[in-house]
């Protein structure tokens, strides 16, 4: 199944929104999560997820909620 832009645009957005709610819900939040605009551009296969940037704080917070899920 091919995916219009308009589509795969949207896939794009709905799994950053997950991922968002997702983090949100261990009480991580990257600022900059998003659609990377320039793969959106393209017309090869979906667009990729940006993280973004995150301070030292949400990076030791990310692995402790990783550690924690891994270990239980």
């Amino acid at each position: 199944m091919v995916l219009s832009p308009q589509e795969r645009m949207r896939a794009a957005e709905e799994a950053v929104q997950q991922l968002k709610e997702s983090l949100a819900g261990v009480g991580v939040v990257f600022p900059s999560l998003d659609v990377e605009r320039v793969s959106a551009a393209g017309s090869y296969g979906l667009p990729l997820v940006d993280l973004g940037r995150c301070n030292l704080d949400t990076a030791l917070r990310l692995a402790a909620v990783l550690y924690e899920r891994a270990h239980p």
